[in-house]
């Protein structure tokens, strides 16, 4: 009985080594592909490293692109608030030389028959030709554009 005790344990001690040697091939195969893994996951980190220097530098080209473009706008708006008193000071001036027009245009029309009654009792000549309100304006015009060609200051 004690040959077939020793038969048993040694057979049970084989049956344990061949569940061993099983785990351990088990357990190699898991090791490799973790391996695997790791090599690609070195790969991927890396990739992601290159992408965020990239978006790094991107950003810093963003930035510098931001400030150029502020600053140009900066300077647009400066330059669009100069050009917006000059044309309200041109304006303004404008105005007042058509005012002016049309003062010089209102001294340049002759009388109306109404406003001159000497006139209506004396005996009836030749009625000079009535000017529009617009030709008097225009010849107005250009008798001060004439008269600032000629160096003078016109009224």
């Amino acid at each position: 009985m004690s040959h077939v005790l020793g038969l048993v344990i040694e057979s049970l001690v084989a049956v344990l080594l061949m569940l061993t040697i099983g785990y351990c091939w088990l357990l190699n195969k898991r090791l490799q592909r973790l391996k695997a893994d790791e090599h690609s996951l070195k790969a991927t980190i890396a990739e992601l490293i290159t992408a965020t220097e990239i978006a790094e530098r991107a950003i810093g080209g963003l930035k510098h692109a931001v400030r150029d473009v502020n600053e140009n706008l900066g300077n647009q708006l400066d330059a669009a608030t100069q050009m917006s008193a000059q044309l309200k000071n041109q304006l303004a001036e404008g105005d007042h030389v058509v005012r002016r027009l049309s003062k010089i245009a209102l001294a340049a029309r002759p009388p109306e028959p109404a406003q001159l009654p000497a006139q209506a009792t004396a005996p009836a000549a030749p009625a000079a030709p009535r000017v529009s309100a617009a030709r008097a304006v225009a010849a107005a015009a250009e008798a001060f554009t004439e008269r600032r060609r000629a160096g003078g200051l016109a009224a």
